[in-house]
């Protein structure tokens, strides 16, 4: 990613778009093209189709998320991008992985979710007594991204990673302490059109809560179109987090063990939820990294070493290269084939902090991002 761009929105959920817009509107236009062609070649969509998905889940968003939704018309104004364009962008998670799974069930192919490696580690088992999330995204790397930081006129006020053109954050943490990451699925069920709310509409409503349960509503008060992992922290007052993997008609909560939890793109046991994953496991580096940064997070804790710096290491970490945590594009794949850490992210949510890394850590230095 050759750059992060941080930017500052208030106002009306249509002015926070305009704004998003113009200042994102070549990156936005660069990512429609990531997109669209590999909606066609690999999800087997033409433009005609894909922005009929698009309009349609306009629709859905209108209805359940209104601001979003007027959101989405200010980015559109303000990038001067066809509406059923960017309207495709934001629900790209239902048209793309709904299409993943049907292709990987019937050639028993490997195309693999984003989302990748997350983790949270509770005060008791880190060393400076905080709460933690990490994740590394990794996905293609030509995709542009972009840190939202937005303050609604209550005060609350959100800083999150998202995709440039997609309107919410995905990947971040408010100023109640309550932050997120999240981890692509796939699952024999996902179906687009079952026209639920969208995924991404899903994690920015997350970042909008003040409390877990609420947060936890956001995935789990509905059925989904998509199968997908939220991970989710809250360190104001008690610090809690849980794990919900969500198929689109069954959740399964996983709570950390020992302070620990570490989770990648499959389910820990599809079978315990009535679904099958379209995985081809012996191309997926997964398993491996999901044991990977278990084994870390146990070793920290024992040496009572699971600090910010520590933590970053982690993310920097190679075991199994290129398919590491932090993770390389693999030369034995095509070139449309491989994917990368795009972006890393460390919260503590304890201290309000959220650090960034925009490319694979290994190269690239975490910039404190300020919430406020």
């Amino acid at each position: 990613m050759p750059s992060l761009p941080v930017i500052d929105l208030t106002g009306s959920p249509f002015e926070m778009g305009l704004e998003q817009g113009r200042r994102l509107a070549p990156a936005i236009a660069h990512n429609l093209s990531i997109y669209y062609d590999r909606f066609q070649r690999e999800a087997q969509l033409s433009v005609a189709d894909v922005r009929s998905r698009g309009r349609a889940y306009l629709a859905v968003i209108a209805e359940v998320a209104p601001a979003y939704a007027e959101t989405v018309h200010g980015v559109s104004e303000g990038a001067a991008i066809v509406l059923d364009d960017v309207a495709a962008l934001n629900a790209r998670y239902e048209i793309l992985y709904s299409q993943y799974s049907m292709i990987n069930q019937a050639l028993a192919a490997a195309i693999e979710p984003d989302g990748c490696t997350a983790f949270a580690v509770l005060p008791e088992a880190s060393s400076d007594g905080h709460l933690w999330l990490g994740q590394n995204w990794d996905w293609f790397p030509a995709v542009r991204g972009a840190i939202l930081r937005t303050r609604r006129s209550d005060g609350l006020t959100t800083a999150a990673f998202t995709e440039a053109g997609i309107v919410g954050g995905k990947i971040g943490m408010n100023s109640h302490g309550l932050g997120l990451v999240i981890n692509g699925l796939l699952s024999d069920r996902d179906d687009w059109s079952r026209l639920r709310t969208p995924f991404h509409v899903r994690t920015w409503m997350i970042l909008q809560q003040s409390t877990l349960d609420d947060a936890i509503e956001v995935v789990t008060g509905e059925p989904r179109a998509c199968s997908a992992n939220f991970l989710i922290g809250k360190a104001n007052g008690a610090a809690e987090v849980v794990n919900i993997e969500a198929a689109p008609d069954t959740i399964c909560r996983l709570l950390p063990e020992r302070g620990l939890l570490a989770h990648a793109n499959h389910f820990v046991d599809p079978g315990a939820l009535g679904v099958s994953q379209p995985l081809a496991e012996e191309k997926s580096s997964t398993f491996q990294r999901e044991a990977r940064m278990s084994r870390m997070l146990e070793g920290g804790r024992a040496a009572h070493t699971l600090s910010r710096d520590h933590l970053m290491a982690m993310l920097q970490d190679h075991t199994g290269h290129p398919d590491s945590v932090c993770r390389h594009p693999n030369p034995h794949l095509r070139e449309e084939e491989r994917v990368e850490t795009v972006v890393s992210v460390l919260q503590d949510l304890t201290a309000r902090r959220l650090y960034v890394a925009a490319g694979t850590p290994c190269t690239t230095p975490f910039v404190e991002i300020p919430l406020a």
